[in-house]
């Protein structure tokens, strides 16, 4: 077990590689990428039965990160996490590089899913939870999926296979920071209230501050003890937390920060 405090430490340092690798490729989506931080430190140092010197292990828990536009904090966790060197990040984005705008998993160790088309990741999460229901494996399957992403069609499809096929091996997290990259979510296409649609679909639903190391352990922890049926956490984020500058502005979806606010953003965390 690692402990609340070491997991704050690093989920800091994740959004210290985001900010790293969207300054240095000069593009990316730093907003998103912070808001997931905290759950990404969790699944990848506390949750997830994870090897990486052996990447593709039969037995490893799998995890799909469906907004993968987010790749930023994917490729921090694991390079903190030890698939790859550190150094890759300041390489994000550059032709020669493996750590492309969306994860690829033919090229980046750790990645279990290529995802970047928004809507698509709960139906390949789906695919891994049943495979290891059919090959009676006991690894678990993780999917972020983002809160606007979810205004996507093919993620109820997906939810309603989900329940069908009564996959207690698979959690879904929807990082709910309320920020799309035209606006609120109510201004675009509200998808609330999202517990309330998953719970319909016969999840198991769990609401919890996303951004809280507390309530992310507790939440992993009732997942897995839910039988019979996929579990749905709802987490509330922050868009752009850990930098003043970036909180909760839209603005910051897509865009890489100039030499002066990537200094001030990297004094803010610590580095």
């Amino acid at each position: 077990m690692t402990s609340e405090k070491e997991l704050k430490e690093i989920a800091n340092k994740i959004r210290i590689g985001v900010i790293e690798a969207v300054y240095n490729g000069k593009s990316g989506h730093p907003g998103g990428s912070l808001s997931i931080a905290d759950i990404l430190a969790v699944l990848y140092f506390n949750e997830m039965n994870i090897y990486p010197q052996d990447p593709k292990a039969e037995n490893r828990d799998r995890f799909v990160l469906s907004k993968g536009h987010c790749s930023p904090a994917l490729y921090s966790a694991l390079a903190l996490r030890g698939f790859f060197n550190y150094d890759e990040l300041l390489k994000f984005r550059n032709i020669e590089s493996n750590l492309q705008g969306h994860p690829d998993m033919n090229k980046v160790p750790g990645v279990d899913m290529t995802t970047g088309s928004l809507g698509q990741g709960l139906s390949a999460a789906n695919g891994m939870a049943i495979a290891g229901k059919l090959d009676n494996k006991d690894y678990r399957v993780y999917a972020i999926l983002g809160d606007g992403e979810i205004e996507e069609g093919q993620i109820w499809e997906a939810a309603m296979t989900s329940n069908k096929y009564k996959l207690d091996n698979l959690c879904v997290i929807v990082d709910n920071n309320n920020l799309q990259i035209d606006g609120t979510i109510e201004e675009v296409m509200s998808s609330y209230p999202i517990d309330e649609k998953f719970r319909s679909f016969g999840f198991e639903v769990i609401n919890i501050n996303g951004n809280e190391i507390s309530e992310i352990l507790e939440a992993f922890d009732k997942a897995k003890k839910t039988k019979g049926k996929p579990t749905a956490i709802i987490a509330r984020t922050i868009k752009g937390k850990g930098v003043s500058f970036m909180e909760n502005q839209v603005g910051w979806h897509g865009k890489a920060p100039n030499e002066e606010q990537y200094k001030i953003a990297m004094k803010e965390l610590g580095y």
